[in-house]
């Protein structure tokens, strides 16, 4: 059997499908880069948007069309929705929880593997029995199928507390779970062994993360005191969990990138407060300020990036209440921003609100927002003109190498030298864009 597997969403999402790719390979069915030539297709859901669960609506939709024979698995956000499940129940042959992937999907494939035999020649296949690691082990265990051979995302926990009003993740993957520090290490060590050049650690909100006396800060500083060489990153945090340790650690760890990514999501303190963010604007300004300080303090004269999230139109945002997230836009000098247009979420506290700022005002003051951006991202960006710095290289087309700096900055790099895809190279930069960096290499 081959399998095609589609991915929405978040960073997550894609840590998740290379535990999904794992398990199918386990159990000897075979990738396809072509969905029409799949025996399986698995749909790894993402809930966050409705654009994003539309998407998902038309390709389950239309997808035996053409590969009439064709099995689909749906997991993810939206795997456990009933309106989904009811939505797709004649389309889709296994909805399945993201944590029970596992032993799920393996029990599929050996079940519809016998169904496919004994419809061509009335017995049973040769297989082998069950793999026992997939059936015994929980989900966070599954050796994931990497994409490439130098990144590797690290999930450290699972679900979300928060509650924020607009978000699903706490309906659609639950409360929070810890991974342990013992088991999350160990899989750096094994990453690092072979040579991978970044480590991603992932969760809902990864500063929340407790695994009995270790603490986010903690878990960051064993993987930094891990022998190799290898940049260390984290997302997502959550501004009421950002403590001052964290902060302080990561301004010191030689190994985490000079880059924090901490969304504010709204400028108004009576929003933040209807999102139930737990944190008002003063607040989030105070540890923009420590953030640059702790840099400041611990490593002169490096660069470092900002990021964040906000939300645009959510429910009785008013237009005076928008020019604040405005504001904090013009006092923050962020290098990227990603906004979302306020989606009505099924099962969440703003579900029941009135969504009444219409999509044209929507898409209006996201290209406001936008317009800010430009300006801090070009103007941070000319700061790297004339210095160099190490790019991690991802790929490579038409003769340009497209790679990122520690500071999560998109750099091209035209260059005739061969197999630099998964190196890290000294990159000059000669040019700033709005949205990335060229550079020449240094011999």
């Amino acid at each position: 059997m081959r399998y095609f597997i589609k991915t929405f969403g978040c960073q997550m999402n894609y840590s998740d499908s290379e535990r999904i790719a794992s398990v199918l390979e386990k159990n000897n069915l075979k990738p396809v880069e072509n969905i029409s030539k799949a025996d399986l297709a698995v749909f790894n859901t993402c809930g966050v948007r409705q654009m994003a669960e539309d998407r998902v609506y038309g390709q389950v939709h239309n997808l035996r069309k053409n590969n009439p024979n064709i099995k689909i698995i749906l997991t993810g956000c939206l795997s456990n929705r009933k309106d989904v499940r009811r939505i797709l129940e004649n389309k889709v042959d296994l909805f399945v929880e993201i944590k029970n992937v596992g032993t799920a999907i393996t029990k599929f494939v050996i079940a519809n593997e016998v169904k496919q035999s004994r419809s061509k020649n009335n017995r049973l296949p040769r297989r082998s029995a069950p793999r026992n690691d997939i059936y015994n082990k929980d989900y966070f265990k599954i050796i994931p199928k990497h994409d490439n051979n130098f990144q590797a995302y690290v999930p450290i926990m699972t679900g979300c507390n928060n509650f924020c009003a607009y978000c699903v993740v706490p309906h659609a993957r639950g409360r929070e779970i810890s991974r342990p520090a013992g088991e999350i290490i160990k899989e750096a060590k094994r990453l690092i062994k072979k040579g991978y050049k970044e480590i991603t650690l992932l969760g809902q909100n990864v500063n929340s993360y407790k695994d009995g006396n270790i603490n986010f800060p903690k878990l960051l500083k064993k993987i930094n005191n891990l022998p190799g060489k290898f940049w260390l990153r984290f997302i997502s945090s959550h501004p009421k969990d950002m403590s001052d340790e964290l902060i302080e650690t990561i301004a010191k760890s030689k190994k985490a990138c000079e880059y924090v990514h901490l969304p504010i999501q709204a400028g108004d303190d009576k929003v933040l407060k209807i999102m139930n963010r737990k944190y008002d604007a003063k607040h989030y300004l105070k540890l923009i300020k420590k953030i640059e300080l702790a840099f400041e303090k611990y490593k002169p004269g490096i660069i470092y990036s900002l990021t964040s999230d906000i939300i645009v139109g959510f429910p009785g945002e008013t237009k005076n209440q928008f020019l604040k997230s405005a504001g904090i836009m013009e006092k923050v000098p962020y290098d990227m921003v990603y906004f979302g247009q306020y989606s009505p979420r099924p099962n969440t506290i703003a579900w029941k609100m009135k969504d009444n700022v219409s999509k044209k005002e929507k898409v209006r003051r996201e290209k406001y927002l936008n317009e800010i951006l430009k300006k801090t991202a070009f103007a941070n960006n000319k700061e790297y003109v004339g210095k160099v710095f190490d790019v991690l290289i991802e790929k490579r087309k038409d003769g340009v190498y497209f790679g990122k700096t520690r500071t999560l900055k998109n750099v091209k790099l035209p260059s005739k030298k061969k197999n630099l895809v998964g190196k890290v190279v000294k990159v000059k930069i000669i040019k700033a864009n709005i949205w990335n960096l060229a550079g020449t290499m240094i011999k």
